[in-house]
């Protein structure tokens, strides 16, 4: 018997299922679900491939949310063990000295979405399944130290409401200008004489020049592949709240391709800049080709942002797509132009990360810190780092004694 695509159920199921993206994170809304039905009655539903394609066609509008929609899909219209995989995302990991099991997880804000569904998959009784949290870490010292690419889409909403309170208060540097200063060492003509002037020249009353400070400006290069795309995403959104505030800030991302955002970034709605980014870029959740973006980066931009002292945050994972001979070149290029290269990885999060990939030990000699990114506490000790204050972490090529 064909199924029938006007059927009551399916389209109950339909709207279901658009809720439960929707909790999850997509951005769709009581329009697209009857845009969603109306796909489905005009495709039909005899093929699994026919009923897909609607769907994916009308639900999902950016590339980086493809990959939650082809999760969902197959969770809510086929697996057979849907409760043991919610339950297992939810549940805290556990690493051992092998490291991760290489299985397929279920992103948590998926399995968030769906255990609080307010209505159940089928018609089939269901019990009420409930979580002791008792005696458990306060939620804000879970969210400090939650992985992002374990967080809910509640919990990614809290952290980019944390990350907008973070301040930055970088070390101000010398720059060649002077500034009018009661403590200087050079005399200021102009102003000596204008103040003579107001006494009829009896009274003369030297004026001084000192040195001019300036807070040295901010480059962020951030790796937008697919290891890469959710620590990426949230750490936008510090660079958001950071060019909201100084002027200087530069960002770009890379892929297998370099793409200028300082201008998407400086609008004042997150959302929106993010969304501008989104739109900018065409290589998101690609591979990865440091070599080529930074030589690119080097040739185009280096002389117009790296000035006056200028900070470079270099966020990626290190795993080069082509590994070449240009890639350390072009990293002791960019640390030469810079007064400080930070590289911030994510796969410090793990206890037995080594420095093993030829990408990682080709950029760690040009580093001058090696510092983890993967959580709330990891961006408050950045800020930290970069405030007069806080100091540096220790040598980058200590990585490679461990494995040499």
């Amino acid at each position: 018997m064909t199924p029938d695509a006007r059927s009551p159920r399916l389209a109950e199921n339909v709207v279901h299922f658009v809720r439960i993206l929707r909790a999850a994170g997509l951005p769709v809304g009581p329009a697209r679900a009857l845009d969603a039905l109306a796909a489905v009655q005009a495709v039909g539903i005899e093929h699994r491939t026919d009923f897909r394609a609607p769907l994916c066609a009308v639900l999902v509008s950016r590339h980086e949310h493809l990959e939650l929609f082809e999760q969902a899909f197959d969770v809510f219209w086929r697996d057979p063990k849907l409760l043991e995989r919610m339950i297992a995302a939810l549940l805290p990991k556990v690493h051992g000295r092998l490291g991760d099991v290489q299985t397929p997880q279920m992103p948590a804000r998926l399995a968030q979405a769906l255990i609080q569904s307010p209505k159940p998959l089928d018609h089939s009784e269901t019990r009420e399944i409930e979580f002791d949290a008792a005696f458990t870490f306060s939620a804000r010292e879970v969210l400090q130290k939650k992985d992002f690419a374990q967080m809910s889409a509640a919990e990614i909403a809290r952290a980019k409401d944390a990350i907008k309170r973070l301040v930055l208060s970088l070390d101000e540097v010398k720059t060649r200008r002077l500034r009018p200063h009661r403590r200087g060492h050079i005399i200021d003509m102009r102003r000596t004489l204008r103040s003579s002037m107001k006494a009829g020249g009896a009274l003369i009353d030297l004026k001084y020049l000192g040195p001019r400070t300036r807070q040295p400006p901010i480059v962020a290069l951030l790796d937008i592949s697919g290891s890469m795309s959710q620590y990426t995403r949230l750490f936008l959104h510090f660079l958001h709240a950071v060019t909201d505030a100084r002027k200087r800030v530069y960002s770009f991302l890379f892929g297998t391709r370099l793409t200028n955002i300082t201008r998407a970034l400086k609008m004042k709605d997150p959302d929106e800049a993010l969304a501008q980014c989104s739109a900018s870029v065409v290589d998101w959740s690609g591979g990865t080709r440091i070599a080529t973006s930074l030589c690119e980066f080097n040739k185009r931009w280096a002389r117009r942002v790296l000035t006056q002292g200028a900070i470079v945050l270099l966020i990626t994972d290190g795993l080069e797509r082509d590994p070449d001979d240009r890639l350390e070149f072009e990293i002791d290029r960019l640390h030469r132009s810079s007064r400080r290269l930070i590289w911030l990885n994510p796969l410090l999060r793990f206890e037995g990360f080594e420095a093993k990939a030829r990408g990682v030990r080709t950029i760690l000699p040009y580093v001058d810190e090696f510092r983890p990114i993967h959580n709330l506490d990891s961006i408050a000790e950045l800020c930290r780092a970069l405030s007069a204050e806080g100091g540096r972490s220790g040598d980058p090529k200590e990585w490679l004694k461990q494995v040499a």
